[in-house]
């Protein structure tokens, strides 16, 4: 495996990559989660595109931290949304993620995103902190701001995850 930089100041030492399907039986989803900041797992190949990583998590927490960067520009030279929506469904759903019991996966139904400040390159470093407001057998809700290095919020977000036994993800990989 290569060493890939995330983001300055973040090196994923084992790459790129998902979490073993095998572990997903083996671990709750905190504890994977937790294996994932430890650097025990490849970082996912979402973060290397998009220059975020997750940082810290705690049952129904998730923080992620990134670095918006010229390569995720709109044609009028802010950052997409898409980078903001992207972070923030990465922090929401890790959020319900680290709810999980061993043997339950889980996708995203719904999310809504509210952009509330422009990103630009010279934005730098922002936190994105996600946090599980109802958790229910079937449906999680979470909520999540994205926060600029002083505390400025730039956007914010709500979701809806379904929450399943893996074994209905295996044919997926």
């Amino acid at each position: 495996m290569t060493a890939v930089e995330i983001m300055p100041g973040h090196v994923s030492q084992r790459g790129l990559g998902p979490v073993p399907l095998a572990d997903v039986l083996q671990y709750s989803g905190l504890e994977l989660l937790q294996r994932l900041v430890a650097g025990e797992y490849p970082v996912p190949p979402i973060a290397g595109l998009m220059n975020f990583i997750l940082t810290d998590v705690s049952e129904g927490r998730a923080v992620f931290q990134g670095m918006p960067g010229a390569n995720h520009l709109n044609p009028l030279g802010g950052v997409h949304g898409g980078w903001a929506a992207t972070i923030l469904d990465s922090a929401l759903g890790c959020a319900v993620h680290s709810t999980l019991a061993r043997g339950e996966g889980y996708t995203t139904v719904e999310f809504k995103v509210n952009l509330t400040r422009p990103i630009t390159p010279r934005t730098g470093v922002v936190t994105c902190e996600g946090t599980v407001i109802n958790r229910g057998r079937t449906i999680a809700v979470s909520e999540a701001k994205l926060l600029d290095k002083d505390g400025k919020l730039l956007a914010f977000g709500v979701e809806t995850c379904s929450i399943f036994p893996v074994e209905k993800m295996e044919t997926r990989r």
